[in-house]
């Protein structure tokens, strides 16, 4: 009810106005939805905090309020006679035919009602981010989702949403890596695929391992190896151009299964403009020399003795971190280096973990200067995925899980499942149906379960549960709508328009109001970053729509109430089907 709250919004500022043109305080209604069915369908808490200044009771205010209200004519033409409650509350209840003509504005609109921003403003989002030479794993899931979430659903409503995959892509460890394989694997230096990603990922975990047993002639040699791909070595830059295009091919196979959109800037990029970080950190006198290291201390964060904590920028031996690439990156995606993105609000999804490191990097930003005026920089931190032992999610070895064999195994699990359905219910589908429905739901329940979690706390990883076709899950939901879309096309393609829906049963009607709080979902999503919120309004609007069926009779009801009713079953299935697709998770015509 976006547009009936801002159109109700305004008439109550103006009434209160109207009321009281003396008033030096802010004048706000406070509006908000009802906390209760019972009370309508919002409540304005404006009245209290007038009370001290106006030095009258609120009540008393309140009547005032309302009094203005009713002398409105564009107000009496949208809500029943408001109520005046407890100390103050205003109670606003929309007109019945106002609800119903928001019904049958949404019928016909693909967008269902949810406004597109007015000042659109460019939004980057930095998501997904693993490392070269290494293998996605399932601690990559939750940015992966969680980002691609956020962005679909800032797209839709209406922002240039740039997607970036801030891959690690730079440091020692390709000097390390690059060293190990001229030794022993020389072939994958010079020719494209000689080695697989998971070969890699060995070769990376043996030339660690050689570094980290202080073999010195091996730690020199990669030393100098790294040396000499930041000078630019063509034999050095083309290893490590191979290497970077190999593991990205191999990325893309997951992104491409996920349907993941991405644009990749890997920390290489903001290579040439580290120095000016060094640079503009000095120009704003915010560069501390600490032990040969050029650091930034930041305010009122301290460390066990009590004293400064320190961003540390560039190393004593001249070298830079992830703390110079974030900045050179914050500084990039602002506008503030030539060519730069102009973005006015750059989010970050990583875990939690790195929570104290974006903290003291956005700070030492915003004291640069660096983050112009109106603009948002957002840490977007989520817990960890955890076994149902509620420790680590490991594999029986003790490994991490890759991601690409927990997305497999979802699939094969979702396939048993169905495979299983089939035989009960008798029913015979071809292989093609089965690969599909199996696929869908699979991957489905892999994201769902991960956001319909509050992304802040830790969640427990079980096929079982996500899986199941009871409860807030992705089968749950997906099976809705296929139930919910085959109800109406039993009903026939009857149309009403403006003006011809009728509702008379109280199922309806909380099934319509539920309808109508998509597009304040959607705004909360975008404002707040919060993925779980549309999860728990979809399972929500499901269960209403079964409660709305089991009492109300829809493909026997009255020829007079029919039409009506298969609307509140189009519009809902569409409904889910748009929430579930900014989720990304694709729908199904058949389960």
């Amino acid at each position: 009810m976006l547009s009936l709250s801002n159109t109700l919004d305004a008439q109550l500022r103006a009434a209160m106005q109207r009321a009281f043109p003396e008033a030096d305080a802010v004048l706000d209604p406070q509006l908000a939805p009802a906390s209760k069915p019972e009370f309508g369908d919002f409540q304005a808490n404006g009245a209290l905090p007038l009370a001290k200044p106006l030095k009258q009771a609120p009540r008393q205010i309140a009547t005032a309020i309302v009094e203005q209200l009713q002398a409105d004519s564009a107000f009496t033409d949208l809500c029943l006679e408001p109520q005046i409650a407890g100390p103050g509350f205003i109670n606003l209840t929309i007109l019945p035919e106002r609800l119903a003509a928001e019904v049958s504005s949404r019928l016909g609109d693909e967008r269902l009602g949810v406004p597109a921003v007015e000042q659109a403003a460019p939004v980057v989002v930095d998501f997904s981010s693993p490392n070269i030479a290494k293998e996605m794993h399932v601690g990559h899931l939750r940015s992966t989702i969680i980002g691609d979430s956020l962005a679909r659903v800032l797209e839709f409503r209406g922002h240039p949403v740039l997607r970036l995959n801030h891959v690690g892509d730079w440091g020692t460890q390709f000097g390390m890596l690059i060293t190990h394989l001229k030794q022993v694997a020389p072939d994958a230096l010079d020719t494209a695929d000689a080695v697989d990603l998971g070969d890699l990922v060995a070769f990376y975990r043996e030339a660690k391992k050689r570094f980290d047993d202080d073999d010195d002639a091996f730690q020199t040699t990669s030393r100098d190896e790294v040396v000499k791909l930041q000078g630019g070595d063509p034999v050095s830059l083309k290893a490590w151009g191979l290497l970077c295009d190999q593991s990205r091919r191999e990325f893309q196979k997951i992104y491409d299964r996920l349907d993941i959109r991405l644009n990749e800037r890997g920390e290489s990029f903001y290579n040439p403009f580290l120095s000016a970080v060094i640079d503009g950190l000095k120009a704003a006198e915010l560069l501390v020399t600490d032990d040969g290291a050029q650091c930034v201390f930041l305010e009122g964060v301290q460390g066990k003795d009590g004293k400064p904590l320190p961003v540390i920028v560039q190393k004593s031996d001249g070298g830079f971190n992830y703390a110079t690439t974030d900045l050179a990156a914050i500084r990039y995606r602002f506008g503030a280096a030539p060519d730069g993105d102009d973005a006015r609000r750059v989010i970050y999804v990583t875990d939690a973990g790195q929570a104290n490191h974006f903290a003291g990097v956005f700070q030492v930003a915003e004291r640069a200067g660096w983050i112009p005026g109106g603009a948002r920089l957002e840490h977007v931190p989520f817990g960890l995925v955890q076994g149902e032992d509620g420790k680590k999610l490991k594999t029986r070895s003790g490994d991490t899980v890759r991601l690409r064999d927990l997305l497999d195994e979802a699939v094969e699990r979702a396939e048993a499942d169905l495979r299983s359905r089939l035989k009960v219910e008798e029913r015979s589908e071809s292989e093609e149906f089965i690969q599909q429905v199996a696929g869908t739901v699979g991957l489905a329940a892999v994201k769902y379960a991960d956001l319909s979690q509050n992304r802040i706390t830790n969640y427990q990883f079980s096929f079982d549960r996500m899986l199941a076709l009871q409860g807030n899950t992705a089968p749950y939901l997906l099976y809705a709508v296929v139930r919910i879309a085959g109800i109406a096309r039993k009903g026939g393609d009857l149309e009403v328009s403006t003006g011809q829906l009728q509702f008379s049963e109280p199922q309806e009607w909380a099934l319509v109001r539920e309808l109508l709080k998509f597009d304040t979902v959607i705004a909360e999503v975008e404002e707040e970053l919060l993925p779980n919120r549309l999860c728990s309004y979809l399972f929500e609007l499901s269960q209403m729509f079964n409660r709305f069926y089991d009492q109300v009779p829809v493909l026997k009801a009255d020829p007079e109430a029919l039409a009506s009713r298969l609307a509140l079953c189009r519009l809902t299935a569409d409904t889910l089907r748009l929430g579930l697709r900014l989720l990304g998770i694709a729908t199904l015509d058949r389960m």
